[in-house]
């Protein structure tokens, strides 16, 4: 079986940073594509950014530049480096686990972050 816990999630200022971990628990880590979503309130789930089970990564044009996520294989945790947040970043993160050449997501339980002055 497959869990996810997110943790690091907080309250910070706007121009602040929060590092986000996915602590994954199960088998074959490695082979699990890894992706961070967020929603708001009132809005639709966005995926953020994803991080491959090789280490190549993709984000959300809204993030590109501040957002970084990396993984440590070793270690069986995904990141997810916030820099610059601003108050529209405000919102419920998730990570989720995708085993590669599959379609059926593991999701955890969301962890919140409020950019707020």
């Amino acid at each position: 079986q497959v869990q996810l816990v997110e943790s690091g999630g907080g309250l910070v200022q706007p121009g602040g940073s929060l590092r986000l971990s996915c602590a994954f628990s199960g088998r074959s880590f490695s082979i699990y594509n890894m992706g961070w979503y967020r929603q708001a309130p009132g809005q639709q789930r966005e995926l953020v950014a994803q991080i491959f089970g090789g280490g190549s990564t993709t984000y959300a044009d809204s993030v590109k530049g501040r957002f970084t996520t990396s993984r440590d294989n070793a270690e069986n945790t995904a990141y997810l480096q916030m820099n610059s947040l601003k108050a529209e970043d405000t919102a419920v993160y998730y990570c989720n686990a995708i085993q590669i050449m599959s379609n059926y997501a593991h999701w955890g339980q969301g962890t919140q972050v409020t950019v707020s002055s």
